[in-house]
């Protein structure tokens, strides 16, 4: 996770061309006419080994392979569940299966024999691995009792040794009862302290100090999240500020599954966290700034993610998601059927956005930049691309080490002006980085005896310096990167977006020459040494759908009109003074309920978008479930989209429910998918299109001010079927509440931004 922002340019697929000595990728190629070409995945990338890898977490481990971890469940249908399993890639374009990281034998002993072991978080402390875990159920408590449990192994592969305790014991809830203690991240900060996230809807998300080795819980945990909203907790630090990414709606709920994932961010890692319209995570109407949400292609529920950097310094989501065409396994039938899925992320304006706002990925896809350039294997730097650098002994984690002992340096120039150097280092001596030339360059030191880390830059007899202090032993990963007159040094562990050191540099007028990157020390070891040109990231979203000629509406001047049509005429709405007034009533659409009213209107053709304005006081914090009012695609009872805003427990949100009948068993099911944040009075819209194969594609969309929108979650409907568009009201008349529409209006539009 890198802190600065390339330079601005167009979307982009691919790492910028680069200098002949940069343009070798290591890993897989394609064959091509004319230039090598970059290798491609396809999502998903667990297919090879699992139809089902869900909640993943990702590393590179000091050893160069990248493993990924996930919840436990049958990788294949029929399959035994396993207990949390592991996968190992080099290129992201080939993974292997590692096995699991539980057995019998090393079970954690106060979880109970039916406990699930779920969403486990890799990170590298101290020396070794440590895995948090969800355990579903404790010896300590009667009841459901979730807590926060934690392993330690040298290996990323194990064999893994859980504590004898959780490291975040069951919460009792107020009212009796636990709190869901689900879903655990760890973060390092800066300072070197370290820090735990956990928790779920039931509870909200909370953030607690662990101890320097990560086992223990220190100190008050702080609530960070709301209830009722957020799970699947994410923290990564990125240009100085710290992002809090959480998952949102039902997980699974199979081809109805609207699960996306949102982010708040802060100047603490304890927050306040706040979104991109500065809507607090802890508010009743509650933020979050969509970065991952399904498009109308095969990918739906598309969350419960970890980030991973590649060589380039492209951030990438590693996520789960379900095809909505195959939604759950087989055997034993009802499972979600959920692999890993990985999409790069663009950071637009100081957000992440997955593919700059396009969300999943359903064609081949340019891989993570792995290896490094200038001729450097980066597994084992000695093999070759540097002069002075010798084979230093095997290490147990590493495996093939470099010994820096004196001076070394790179066969070729690395380039000028922009250049990212990564490397792991082991070692109690100092060891200096240089990149550059004599007249304009940039030095790091990484100075264990001294507990600094400095960054100087030069440029003629002109110096600046900036240093931090440095913590920690054994492996640490040193990234160097230089963009113009901006440098940054970081320092960290596990290298997941959580420096334990970091140090950002603006030198006005500096650019850095091209020149050998040099490396001296008395006697240190390196390893996954790369050199790169760092990536260029989208400067701007992908395209929205806009409203173009106005085609029709109904601004409620008058009596309803012949192009109106009731399902259950609910006689309580009415109209007058310019505005449909709709009384809520104790009825609902969801499920077997059926009695809840439905003014539809006539559609029009082809592509358009459909918008309201609604008026409905939800209050905040009370709970009042599930009030609400707005629009709908709607088939039939069982076969409908809806966007309200609604009354959700103690929060207040805009909603994108679906309900049809599940093809596999005849089962009707609802879940639904987030969009923007609500307000009093909130304008809706959904917009229309349909695909090649003829289906119907509905994009919703919300503002709290009517001319800034928040895009968000695409439901589909059946080719041959024909939804139409309406107005709804409904879900409890305590305390009594009247929903106000200021009109339906039909807009002329266009479908862009529908990157695949």
């Amino acid at each position: 996770m890198t802190n600065w922002k390339p330079l601005a340019g167009p979307i982009v697929t691919a790492v910028v061309a680069l200098s002949t000595a940069l343009a070798t990728v290591a890993g897989p190629v394609v064959a091509a006419a004319g230039p090598t070409r970059r290798a491609t995945y396809s999502n998903a990338v667990s297919e090879s080994f699992a139809d089902t890898f869900a909640d993943p977490s990702i590393i590179q481990a000091k050893d160069g392979w990248w493993y990924a971890y996930s919840t436990a469940d049958p990788l294949r249908s029929g399959d035994d569940p396993g207990i949390m399993h592991i996968a190992r890639t080099k290129d992201f374009a080939s993974w292997e299966y590692q096995g699991t990281v539980f057995n019998a034998e090393n079970r954690p002993s106060w979880a109970t024999a039916t406990s699930g072991l779920w969403a486990p978080d890799v990170r590298y402390i101290d020396g070794r691995y440590v895995l948090y875990f969800t355990v579903t159920d404790t010896t300590l408590n009667p009841g459901d009792d979730s807590a926060i449990g934690v392993a330690t192994s040298d290996s990323p592969v194990g064999p893994w040794t859980p504590t004898d305790k959780p490291v975040v014991p069951p919460r009792p809830a107020p009212g009796g009862g636990f709190l869901w203690t689900f879903d655990p991240a760890g973060f390092t900060d800066v300072d070197g302290n370290r820090y735990l996230y956990f928790g779920s809807y039931f509870g909200g998300l909370w953030a607690t100090r662990v101890s320097a080795d990560g086992l223990t819980a220190t100190g008050r945990a702080t609530q960070v999240a709301i209830d009722n909203r957020y799970e699947g907790s994410y923290v990564v630090r990125h240009g100085g500020w710290y992002y809090l990414m959480g998952s949102s709606a039902n997980c699974c709920a199979g081809p109805t599954t609207g699960y996306s994932v949102f982010s708040g961010r802060s100047r603490s890692p304890l927050g306040p966290f706040v979104d991109a319209d500065g809507i607090p995570l802890l508010a009743s109407a509650v933020g979050g700034t969509v970065m991952l949400t399904q498009n109308g292609n095969r990918w739906i529920g598309a969350g419960h993610h970890a980030i991973a950097t590649d060589n380039a310094g492209r951030d990438f989501i590693v996520y789960h998601a379900l095809d909505r065409h195959q939604p759950w396994l087989n055997e034993p039938f009802g499972i979600n059927r959920r692999p890993m899925l990985m999409d790069r992320i663009d950071w637009v304006d100081g957000w992440p956005r997955t593919r700059a706002g396009a969300g999943p990925s359903d064609s081949p896809q340019p891989t993570p930049v792995t290896g490094s350039g200038l001729g450097i294997t980066a597994a084992n730097p000695a093999a070759g691309g540097f002069r002075g650098l010798t084979a230093g002994p095997a290490d147990p984690q590493a495996g093939h080490t470099a010994l820096v002992h004196g001076s070394a340096r790179t066969r070729s120039d690395a380039p000028g002006h922009q250049v990212r150097v990564r490397l792991d280092v082991q070692g109690s001596q100092p060891l200096r980085v240089t990149l550059g030339s004599k007249s304009r360059r940039v030095r790091v030191t990484l100075d264990p005896q001294r507990g600094r880390l400095e960054v100087t830059t030069a440029k003629g007899r002109s110096a600046r310096s900036e240093s931090t202090a440095l913590r920690g032993s054994s492996w640490r990963t040193l990234l160097v990167e230089v963009h113009g007159s901006r440098i940054l040094a970081q320092v960290s562990e596990s290298d997941l977006g959580d420096p334990m050191a970091e140090v950002r540099l603006r030198a006005r007028g500096f650019s850095l020459a091209e020149g050998p990157v040099r490396l001296s020390s008395r006697r240190v070891l390196v390893d996954n040494f790369s050199v790169r040109k760092p990536a260029r990231e989208a400067s701007r979203l992908v395209s929205v759908p806009r409203a173009g000629e106005l085609l029709d509406a109904d601004e409620f001047s008058g009596p309803l009109s012949s192009a109106w049509s009731w399902v259950r005429e609910d006689t309580s709405a009415t109209v007058s003074n310019g505005r449909l007034h709709w009384p809520l009533t104790s009825t609902d659409l969801v499920g077997a309920s059926n009695n809840a009213g439905v003014l539809l209107h006539d559609t029009p053709d082809g592509t358009w978008i459909a918008q309201t304005k609604v008026t409905l006081d939800l209050g905040e914090n009370t709970v009042r479930n599930f009030q609400q009012a707005g629009l709908i695609a709607y088939r039939n009872d069982s076969d409908f989209a809806r966007l309200s805003s609604v009354a959700i427990w103690n929060t207040r949100q805009t909603e994108f429910g679906r309900e049809l009948v599940a093809a596999s068993d005849g089962r009707t099911i609802y879940g639904g998918a987030v969009v923007g944040t609500p307000a009093p009075t909130v304008w809706l819209r959904l917009a229309h299109t349909r695909n090649a194969a003829g289906e119907h594609l509905y994009r919703a969309a919300t503002s709290r001010d009517g001319s800034s929108w928040t895009w968000g979650a695409v439901w589909t409907f059946d080719a041959g079927t024909a939804p139409r568009i309406g107005l709804v009201a409904h879900g409890g008349a305590d305390p009594a509440a009247t929903a106000e529409f200021d009109y339906l209006r039909f807009y002329a539009s266009s479908w862009p931004g529908r990157s695949r």
